[in-house]
């Protein structure tokens, strides 16, 4: 580490990792689209990314992408500032479909392929969305929502659309026939992937003008509201994200144009959709795709393959692959930085982790509304495991009582973040932005510390917020949901610790319908709700505390919770 230096934000001092400067360039590149172009050129021989076997070139992915935009220009009639979805895993036709439309201009609006119609509806309909780019086995839920959104176009593709022949033709028949995991949809009017492509290539892409102010993502998060939002990332705020990473990231000593990064987290995710997918035109990395990295077996066979640099995850994947019988046969001895985020990482799960890799996790912190890192652990192996590190060039933190005051050093209470890659707003919603601004401040209502050193700690969160497997679940979207499950008369719903997820989700119901059961209620959430945020606990209850207003209290049931956990 550096000789602590005074920092403009604090009175206090603060460590910096040794040749990482304090400030970045945000305005490095005037776009994204920019910084497209230079990487696809720098390292146009070098591969850009692997999956299921097959590798793309940045030069592949370069033309791909220009067809690609060139068939939104041209044949859509797409203009610069319209939404389009996409909604699929880490597949190869991702890259190609985010670049490309970058580079004509439009705004991305990153789905989870595990939405339900009911999510997919109020996603597409609030964002606006134009067009979409779907994997074929989420296609129904699409069809039974498409005539309630402003969505004009579909298009269409298969998990091995860009594997090429026969593997391909033998990796969608078995996808689709043999696993049948494409359940029958029909959208007449959508176009497939691979012909967009096609049809792409007859015409020339026209380089569009691009501001870094103007829109380029339109990342949906909760809200304590229980209303999915859409944080509005500019150009400018993904750059800054992107130049910050690739300044800290060179203590690693990682050559540039040889590392091989693992995109295990989903890039529909803000934390890979920065550090993998935008990061990687920086350094030229090759991005190694996992589709499906609950498939531990296969993945650890994609390990096997590389001889990776970087790992990019959160702590129950990091658990999950330690518990494997097979981690073993991977080789970790070229791997420089193990990236952690998402969700706390477990100081157990770390001690392995270093065990097994020679290599200490380092911890960092984020939201969606800031592109989304805001401090990490420096990655030159001054890990201070249980803390998420320090705030990254031109990036200042700092730890707020509920009045808005400085908190004294070593004291709790909110962090409130300042920077060029905080959001510019929540789409279409200035009084949610207003509520999280204090001046040019953001309100990450996580509560946290800082050390005399400068380390963040986060003490506490979001009071409501329930994190199942590093993504967030909130009260409010569950407990709407389940009551209008026929026979409910009312909800309420808390997160419960968990050491598999850190957290999974309970409701207690009180029953209108004396029949009601625990199986009807899963039924309605699997119906209804993404995986992840169906209740894995339920228990009745005649009656749910309340205020003097009528309000249902969810603190004294998580109390409740807890201390059964503690007998």
């Amino acid at each position: 580490m550096e000789t602590p230096t005074t920092n403009h934000t604090y009175p206090w001092l603060r460590f910096y990792p040794k040749g990482v400067p304090h400030d970045i360039n945000p305005d490095a590149y005037p776009s994204l689209a920019a910084l497209i172009d230079e990487g696809c050129q720098r390292f146009r021989d070098r591969p850009a990314y692997a999956c299921m076997g097959k590798q793309l070139t940045y030069g592949e992915l370069d033309s791909l992408s220009k067809q690609f935009a060139s068939f939104l220009q041209n044949d859509l009639g797409l203009k610069k500032g319209d939404r389009l979805a996409i909604q699929m895993p880490n597949t190869l036709q991702y890259p190609v479909a985010m670049f490309g439309a970058l580079r004509a201009g439009l705004a991305i609006v990153n789905t989870n392929p595990l939405y339900t119609s009911r999510e997919m509806q109020h996603q597409f309909k609030d964002s606006g969305a134009k067009a979409i780019v779907i994997l074929s086995n989420f296609a129904s839920n699409l069809e039974k929502i498409l005539d309630k959104t402003d969505i004009q176009h579909v298009i269409v593709t298969q998990l091995g659309d860009l594997l090429g022949f026969p593997k391909k033709q033998i990796v969608n028949a078995v996808v689709k026939y043999v696993k049948k995991l494409v359940p029958s949809y029909s959208l007449p009017n959508a176009i497939s992937f691979n012909d967009a492509l096609s049809r792409g290539s007859r015409q020339p892409f026209q380089p569009v003008a691009i501001k870094n102010t103007d829109l380029a993502f339109v990342q949906y998060t909760g809200g304590t509201t229980g209303v999915s939002k859409g944080a509005m990332l500019t150009q400018r705020n993904m750059i800054a994200n992107v130049e910050g990473q690739d300044v800290w990231m060179k203590p690693a000593g990682i050559p540039e144009g040889e590392g091989v990064f693992v995109a295990a987290l989903p890039l529909y995710h803000v934390y890979a959709l920065t550090t993998n997918a935008l990061s990687a035109l920086r350094s030229g990395c090759m991005n190694l795709l996992i589709t499906n990295p609950r498939d531990l077996n296969a993945f650890i066979d994609d390990l096997k393959k590389y001889k990776i640099s970087a790992f990019t995850g959160v702590n129950t994947l990091y658990n999950g692959l330690l518990n494997h019988p097979r981690i073993g046969e991977v080789d970790f001895s070229n791997l420089r930085v193990t990236s952690a985020g998402g969700m706390a990482l477990q100081t157990s799960v770390a001690e392995r982790w270093k065990k097994l890799t020679g290599n200490t996790p380092c911890e960092g912190y984020g939201l969606t509304e800031t592109s989304p890192v805001l401090s990490s652990n420096p990655v030159d192996g001054s890990v201070r495991v249980g803390t998420i590190g320090v705030p990254w060039p031109s990036t200042a933190l700092k730890i707020i009582h509920d009045d808005g005051t400085d908190a004294p050093l070593g004291e709790p209470g909110e962090i409130v973040a300042r920077g060029p890659q905080v959001f510019s707003g929540y789409f279409n919603r200035p009084d949610e932005t207003a509520q999280v601004m204090l001046g040019d401040w953001f309100k990450t209502g996580d509560i946290g510390m800082m050390d005399k050193d400068g380390f963040f700690k986060i003490v506490d969160r979001k009071k409501d917020m329930i994190l199942v497997s590093g993504f967030n679940v909130y009260p409010n979207e569950i407990e709407d949901v389940v009551s209008q499950c026929p026979g409910v008369l009312e909800v309420a719903c808390i997160g419960v610790p968990d050491q598999k997820s850190t957290e999974i989700v309970k409701i207690f119901v009180v029953k209108k319908d004396p029949e009601l059961t625990v199986d009807s209620i899963k039924s309605y959430c699997r119906e209804n709700l993404t995986p992840y945020k169906i209740p894995k606990q339920i228990e009745f209850r005649s009656e749910l505390p309340k205020s003097n207003v009528g309000k249902i209290l969810r603190r004294p049931l998580r109390d409740e919770e807890l201390a059964k956990q503690k007998k």
